[in-house]
């Protein structure tokens, strides 16, 4: 089968959204099909060397082709511009792998445009990686944003517990379908002990999608800025803002954006971490949106117990042992005990989870089944 994902590599050219896309498009080419990546947002790229959104697009497709060619996919990539102009391949061609293609993957709005190649694909698809800011939008009743979603033949959420009475997301017209996100855990395995004693996380402190609706993690964090006070456990945030405030409050600090800057450095620094240490997004945690990242996932691909703050994804996957939930200081104080006190065995355990739970191999055979072509 022939399967074109729609990314957003380019647009935020760091680590954590390669891998992000890489997942899918390792998982399935390694499940035996035809894999292609494509970019169609209509906006500008990130350029990390300027510090800014620009007009040029050189640094992201650079990005692109070097994040994929690693991965013996240089040659399977589509860039458009917010001008409309081709990269990676032509436009005539871009319409020729298209008029076979089986499925089209959008995830979490790497295209905004239904060209008439792309809707005349058999099988579309979105994958909202956002869960309650995605629905808290479309429950505005935007009519360009609801009827693009109308296009799809199957909706995909990381918003595990949505529907559920103690959800509350709100409704929408469409029907979604659960999923978590998959990891390719060959690709994070590490061979030993981690290089250094700290717990850390990859994250960014406020975004800027959805900028109308006020959940982002900065919103969260004020609940636990004492708790470096309160361990002697070393917690180092590799973030994007906040710094100020963060390192008053005894919170060791690194830049998030050179941390992620290319997808081989973020990877190196969580496989030497100890363990991830983790805040969630407000929305996702006022809602119990049942929302788990993809970062933590590979953490626990690569044998480093996490400490998530819960958003209710505890009652769809196993915590305790590898995987450890909080609410308050208290319990991720008691989380950073319990991982040091048997950290062989949260190890161990953290691996299990991650081959169980988002392994690609478990995780893209039943996306397919969802969809209705496998």
């Amino acid at each position: 089968m022939k399967i074109i994902l729609a990314g957003i590599v380019a647009r935020y050219p760091f680590g954590g959204v390669a891998w992000y896309a890489l997942m899918y498009l390792l998982g399935l080419r390694a499940l035996g099909h035809e894999v292609y990546y494509l970019e169609d947002t209509g906006e500008c790229v990130y350029d990390y060397e300027k510090n800014m959104l620009s007009l040029d697009s050189s640094y992201g497709l650079n990005y692109i082709n070097t994040a994929l060619s690693q991965f013996d996919l240089g040659d399977r990539w589509i860039f458009v511009d917010y001008e409309g102009k081709y990269y990676g391949k032509t436009k005539e061609e871009t319409r020729e792998i298209c008029a076979d293609t089986d499925l089209f993957i959008n995830l979490s709005g790497g295209c905004w445009f239904w060209r008439d190649e792309y809707q005349k694909i058999p099988h579309k698809i979105f994958i909202d990686g956002d869960p309650a800011f995605t629905q808290s939008k479309l429950a505005k009743n935007e009519t360009w944003y609801v009827e693009f979603f109308k296009v799809f033949d199957a909706l995909f959420t990381f918003g595990r517990n949505l529907g559920e009475p103690d959800c509350t997301i709100p409704e929408t017209p469409f029907e979604w379908h659960k999923i978590w996100q998959p990891v390719v855990c060959e690709e994070w395995k590490t061979g030993g002990a981690p290089s250094r004693d700290v717990f850390t996380t990859v994250m960014t402190w406020k975004n800027q999608s959805f900028e109308d609706i006020d959940g982002n993690k900065d919103k969260q964090f004020a609940h636990f800025l004492d708790l470096p006070k309160k361990t002697e456990q070393p917690i180092e945030l590799a973030v994007t803002g906040g710094h100020e405030l963060l390192r008053s409050y005894g919170w060791k600090v690194v830049d998030g954006m050179a941390t992620s800057r290319d997808l081989n450095k973020y990877r190196d620094y969580m496989q030497g971490s100890k363990a991830e240490f983790s805040i969630a997004k407000h929305l996702y945690v006022v809602t119990r949106s049942g929302w788990f990242s993809d970062r933590s996932e590979c953490y626990l691909a690569a044998g480093r117990p996490v400490l998530m703050q819960e958003t209710g994804f505890s009652k769809y996957i196993p915590t305790g042992e590898g995987l450890l939930s909080f609410n308050n200081v208290e319990e991720a104080l008691e989380g950073i005990k319990s991982i040091n006190s048997d950290y062989a065995k949260h190890s161990r355990k953290a691996v299990e989870i991650a081959r169980e739970y988002f392994e690609a191999k478990i995780i893209l055979p039943q996306l397919l089944k969802d969809t209705g072509i496998s």
